[in-house]
C-alpha cells in the first residue's frame, strides 16, 4: 500500500512502531522494520555509547529503513543528531518540536525529520520549519497526552499542513488504518499494540497486566510527573495520587539520582535539561523535579517486571488487545484487514465517485 509516507521513508506499509522508552529496543525495532513497517528506536534513556551500539545492532538485524527518537530539549540533542547522521539512520523522530536549525542540519544530511505533535499549531510550526512529516497523537494515546481525541485532532492537522500526517492514538488494526487514511492521513503509528507483541522485550508479567485490562482500566494522571500521563490503573498509581507533594518531591529527588547514574549525565547537565524542559513547557520547578519519576518508574515495570514498583504507560487501545503476535504477524494482519475493509467499501461506492482524484497526501491501491 503506497502512500506519501511510505514513499518518503521507503517502507512497504504505512505503519509506524513508536519510540517507547525502555520498550523500543533493537529487537522490537528490527522486528517492525523486517515486517515492512517503520521501527523507531527510543534513545532518551540511553547514553551516547548505548545509542550507537543499539543503532548498530538494529542495522545488523535488518537492511530496512528505521528511525531513532530524540528528545529535542536534551542538552546533547545536537550530538545525538550527529550520531544519527554518522550512522546513516533514515529517520529522526522527536517527542518535542526540534529547532529550525536542527531540522535543517538533519535534512541537509539526508535524514527524514518527523516530530510528534499534539496540537494543530505545533504541526503548523514544525511544517514551516521544514519537517518532512508529523505524527499527530490524540488523547487516546499512551504516555504524555493531550485531551483532544484523535478523530477531532487528526482532520484539523491534515487540513492545516501540506506534509504527510501519521495518525497516532487509538490504533491497533486494519480498520483503524483505513479510518485514518479516510481522514487524509498517510499512515498510522502504534505504540501499545507493538508493545504487546512477542518481539517486545517487556516482561511477560507486565504484558499480562495489559492483556487483562479493559478500556476503563486505563487512566490519565498527573501524579507521576505533574503532566497528564496515560497509563494502566494500579495500586502504585493510586498511592502516588494519595501522596502529598512533599513526599512526591522527596521520591523524585531519589529517582533523579538514580537516573543520573543510569544516563551518565552530570548534575550540571541534568539541571541544564531541566531548564530547557521548564522553558519549553512552562513548568514549575517542582514539576521539573517530578519529571525525574518517569524514566525510573517506567524502567521498574518495562525492564524489571515490577508492576508493584513501576508504572505502565498505555493507550486506551490496551483494553481491546487480546493477543501477542509477532511484529510480522501483526503487520500482515493489519494490512489484510485494511484491504478487506477497502474491498467492502468499494462495493458501497457510487460509480460516479470512483473517478474522483486521490487525496494529495496518499493514494490507495485497488482492492485485492
Amino acid at each position: 500500500m503506497e502512500t506519501a509516507f511510505t514513499k518518503l521513508v521507503g517502507v512497504e506499509h504505512p505503519i509506524v512502531q513508536t519510540g517507547m522508552g525502555w520498550v523500543a529496543g533493537p529487537r522490537l525495532v528490527s522486528g517492525a522494520a523486517n515486517a515492512g513497517a517503520l521501527g523507531i528506536l527510543a534513545s532518551a534513556t540511553m547514553t551516547m555509547e548505548q545509542l550507537r551500539a543499539a543503532v548498530r545492532e538494529v542495522k545488523s538485524r535488518t537492511d530496512a529503513p528505521f528511525g531513532v527518537n530524540l528528545r529535542a530539549d536534551a542538552g546533547d540533542a545536537a550530538e545525538r543528531a550527529q550520531l544519527i547522521i554518522d550512522e546513516g539512520v533514515r529517520v529522526a523522530s522527536f517527542a518535542l518540536a526540534p529547532s529550525r536549525e536542527l531540522i535543517a542540519r538533519l535534512k541537509d544530511a539526508g535524514v527524514v525529520v518527523i516530530p510528534s505533535i499534539g496540537a494543530r499549531r505545533h504541526a503548523e510550526k514544525v511544517a514551516a520549519w521544514g519537517a518532512d512529516a508529523v505524527i499527530v497523537q490524540g488523547g487516546e494515546g499512551g504516555g504524555h497526552t493531550g485531551d483532544v481525541a484523535t478523530t477531532v485532532l487528526l482532520p484539523q492537522v491534515v487540513d492545516a499542513v501540506d506534509i504527510p500526517v501519521i495518525a497516532a492514538g487509538g490504533f491497533s488494526d486494519g480498520r483503524g488504518l483505513v479510518a485514518a487514511l479516510s481522514y487524509g492521513a498517510a499512515g498510522i503509528a502504534m505504540g501499545t499494540r507493538f508493545l504487546l507483541t512477542s518481539d517486545s522485550t517487556v516482561p511477560d508479567a507486565v504484558k499480562a497486566e495489559y492483556l487483562k485490562a479493559t478500556v476503563k482500566d486505563v487512566t490519565v494522571t498527573t501524579a507521576v510527573d505533574g503532566l497528564p500521563h496515560r497509563m494502566l490503573r494500579s495500586e502504585l498509581v493510586a498511592s502516588l495520587e494519595r501522596a502529598g507533594r512533599a513526599k512526591a518531591l522527596a521520591k523524585a529527588v531519589r529517582h533523579a539520582a538514580g537516573f543520573k547514574k543510569l544516563s551518565g549525565l552530570t548534575w550540571t547537565e541534568m539541571v541544564r535539561d531541566g531548564l530547557a524542559m521548564k522553558h519549553g513547557k512552562d513548568l514549575s520547578w517542582s514539576q521539573v523535579l517530578l519529571a525525574a519519576n518517569t524514566p525510573m518508574l517506567l524502567k521498574a515495570s518495562m525492564v524489571e517486571g515490577r508492576t508493584d514498583l513501576g508504572v505502565m504507560a498505555s493507550g486506551q487501545v490496551a483494553g481491546v488487545i487480546e493477543d501477542l503476535p509477532s511484529c510480522a504477524e501483526l503487520v500482515t494482519r493489519v494490512m489484510a484487514e485494511a484491504h478487506a475493509v477497502l474491498d467492502r467499501l468499494q462495493g458501497l461506492t457510487p460509480p460516479h465517485l470512483l473517478s474522483l482524484p486521490p487525496h494529495p497526501l496518499g493514494t490507495l491501491p485497488p482492492p485485492g
